[in-house]
């Protein structure tokens, strides 16, 4: 059958500001079932009347989901499983880049807890859902920021030496992008015998807090009245989430990377095999799997 995103259920993280709510909006749009996260349960209320008022789609709710505390992630995916019956996508959208170190609930530096390991525990939780579900996609919004390290310091990956600045906070970021790289090429090698697919893409430069969804940190507040007139709009940016979620010419497309709604090349880093393992391996073991 032709994928057809029409009446799908779909679960999207981080989707009241920035490209989250773009694509939550543009979803709706094609028909979709959007369920989306929020931690302002006020903010999630104003998305969805938004959202309702210009699609006429009522199919639309949000939850509170906590990415930096493992225990609440599975608490989530255990709730959602209780209450859904199928789950035909998941989009890995929410994100954070900050300045200043600091830990996730369970002590992991915050930007790789968020960025990566909440939503590596998230899809563990979920793909028995999915794989019921199938054929199902799991979308993971990286950057191509990923090209601005080496690689990842499996020594260091909580950034605990030296000084940590908003130039090691953007590092960080960046190798948490590639950690969500490194995460679809091994996921959809373990998902190839499955009907679900696993896709990872670069959103552009957006006009929200740094690039996309995030926190606001002094270093947005810094140059984003600067370069935010050379970005474009968060609609604009959720473009390749929407692509990647609903072509159907991408049936069957797996362990890619998308740019400007195509496949794109990325960094030597992001086709180690052995990195993609051993983060997997490193993976499990701090989300305690």
């Amino acid at each position: 059958m032709t994928w057809d995103i029409s009446g799908k259920r779909v679960l999207i993280t981080g989707g009241t500001t920035g490209i989250g709510r773009a694509t939550v909006a543009e979803l709706a749009q094609r028909g979709a079932e959007v369920i989306f996260t929020a931690r302002n349960p006020a903010t999630g209320d104003e998305v969805i009347e938004e959202v309702a008022a210009a699609t006429g789609n009522n199919a639309l709710e949000h939850r509170r989901l906590d990415l930096d505390d493992l225990a609440a992630v599975r608490s989530f995916a255990d709730q959602f499983q209780s209450d859904f019956d199928r789950l035909d996508v998941l989009i890995n959208n929410a994100g954070v880049v900050v300045t200043e170190r600091k830990e996730t609930a369970d002590g992991h530096e915050f930007t790789f807890g968020v960025n990566h390991l909440g939503h590596f525990q998230l899809v563990e939780s979920l793909l028995p859902l999915m794989r019921a579900s199938a054929p199902a996609r799991i979308v993971i919004v990286a950057s191509d920021a990923h090209k601005f390290v080496k690689g990842l310091d499996f020594d260091d990956l909580h950034a605990r030496q030296g000084r940590f600045g908003p130039g090691r906070g953007m590092a960080a970021y960046s190798r948490s992008k590639l950690a969500n790289m490194l995460h679809t090429r091994e996921l959809a090698r373990r998902l190839a015998d499955d009907e679900v697919t696993v896709n990872c893409l670069h959103p552009g430069a957006v006009r929200t807090r740094l690039g996309r969804d995030g926190e606001s940190t002094r270093l947005s507040e810094v140059v984003g009245p600067v370069v935010s007139r050379f970005f474009m709009t968060p609609a604009k940016g959720a473009r390749t989430s929407v692509w990647a979620a609903t072509a159907p010419e991408l049936d069957g497309v797996t362990g890619e990377y998308f740019s400007k709604s195509k496949i794109a090349k990325p960094r030597k880093t992001v086709l180690d095999e052995v990195a993609a393992a051993r983060l997997w391996s490193v993976s499990e073991e701090l989300v305690g799997g």
